[in-house]
């Protein structure tokens, strides 16, 4: 069963239609029993980056999320939930994001006929051989919805960048832990290939 975390952010239904659709059991969730017993773990969302913190905090997500990202479990943030995963954010000055992942959340930089937010379909480099984007075609096509982007500290753990007036890291994979800016469950076919391909991901404890 794939765990969708539930902390009053945009986004959910949308992401269950797309697993359901590709035959996974998936639930919609904020029981911290119900996370830790699932096979895999997706944390989407759309919003402020410092609201979405007071919430996880609240309904004490974060322990969770921690507890599920140390122990192997396959985990994948989404938009909202890639940028949670890292230090912090210039939407929200002074609020620490969880830290899982070693990274900035910037503002895409204003420039003259660049639309901010980034709303809309680009292409994709991939790079670092990401496990999300096996039978990935180079340069496919996928939805964004954002106005603040990822520098990774490490861009070893960088799988997939684009390029809208600066290069966004769009995907990242550390151990079990992945993330993508753009939204797979929007992204048409290409889309669906990548949470398929998340969703035959195994903890170690469950490699035949």
């Amino acid at each position: 069963m794939i765990a969708i975390i539930d902390y009053d952010a945009g986004n959910l239904k949308s992401v269950e239609k797309a697993l359901l659709f590709l035959g996974q059991e998936c639930r919609i969730t904020r029981d911290p029993k119900e996370i830790l017993a699932a096979d895999k773990v997706i944390l989407p969302g759309v919003g402020a980056f410092g609201e979405a913190m007071a919430r996880i905090r609240q309904y004490g997500l974060d322990r969770v999320i921690r507890a599920v990202a140390e122990e192997g479990k396959p985990f994948l943030g989404i938009c909202l939930g890639l940028q949670l995963l890292f230090e912090g954010s210039e939407e929200s000055g002074g609020v620490e994001g969880l830290h899982i992942l070693d990274g900035s959340i910037l503002r895409i930089p204003e420039e003259p006929g660049l639309k901010i937010p980034h709303i809309g379909w680009n292409s994709l480099h991939l790079e670092n051989g990401g496990r999300l984007f096996e039978g990935v075609p180079e340069g496919s096509f996928v939805y964004f919805v954002h106005s603040y982007y990822l520098k990774a500290r490490q861009e070893g753990i960088v799988k997939a960048s684009a390029e809208y007036g600066v290069t966004i890291h769009a995907s990242v994979e550390q151990g079990n832990v992945f993330a993508c800016q753009f939204h797979p469950e929007k992204s048409s076919g290409v889309g669906l290939r990548i949470l398929q391909n998340f969703a035959q991901q195994f903890s170690p404890g469950l490699c035949t």
